[in-house]
């Protein structure tokens, strides 16, 4: 048996780049980023309406008003779940059909992961609270930790996930962006029909965000393509 060497000029860097480029461009192909967001920026603006009817809102005249949002267990844990689903389904049939293997298991286990921690966190805070009223507005803190572990936020956290499996440094920055609107929250200071509908701004924000991502990831793809 044989061996050769290969040179080290100018063919084995030639060889190393086209394995490079590739490498990339298999990564590049096994993304369809376009997709999960589509996908939850339809279960961000489908939420709207059963956030709205659920909502349980107790206030006293001329004074401050206690809210529930119901919704928020009776939609979106199914619905986030769903989603999971189709976006593992998608990115299954889409990259097959370019002779690819996905790479969305891990965003769709952490996603489903954290849809159920969710869950127990917030049903757990409602029979705290159930037990305990608070009679002060919440600390800041823990407003920004309701932020991050509701529907919307619970969104971000995976996201960075899938940013990770697909080593997509643009996912990633869209996501820092999407979690700091999350988090702050944005709602350039609309005021729709008081306190019901207060929750409407921030969502409806977080969905065009969403939307936005969807479009600006398909129209990066279909050039690369």
């Amino acid at each position: 048996m044989t061996t050769e060497s290969v040179p080290a000029g100018g063919d084995a860097r030639r060889l190393l780049t086209e394995v490079r480029g590739l490498t990339q461009r298999v990564r590049a192909d096994q993304r369809v980023t376009w997709l999960a967001l589509s996908v939850l920026a339809a279960v961000t603006f489908l939420g709207i309406p059963f956030d709205y009817v659920f909502l349980d809102l107790d206030c006293v005249p001329d004074g401050p008003c206690k809210f529930d949002r119901q919704g928020v267990l009776y939609y979106w844990p199914v619905a986030l779940l769903l989603a999971y689903a189709v976006i593992a389904y998608g990115y299954t049939r889409v990259t097959r059909a370019r002779g690819l293997g996905a790479r969305v298991l891990p965003y769709v286990y952490t996603g489903v992961a954290l849809t159920g921690a969710f869950l127990a966190v917030w049903i757990a805070w409602r029979v705290y609270l159930a037990q305990h009223p608070a009679e002060q507005p919440f600390p800041s803190w823990v407003m920004v930790a309701d932020r991050l572990i509701a529907p919307w936020g619970v969104i971000g956290l995976a996201l960075l996930v899938l940013a990770r499996v697909e080593r997509n440094v643009g996912l990633l920055l869209f996501t820092a962006g999407y979690l700091a609107v999350v988090m702050v929250p944005i709602d350039f200071g609309w005021q729709w029909g008081g306190t019901r509908t207060m929750f409407l701004p921030p969502q409806i924000i977080d969905g065009v965000v969403l939307l936005l991502g969807a479009i600006g990831f398909g129209l990066a793809a279909r050039r690369r393509r």
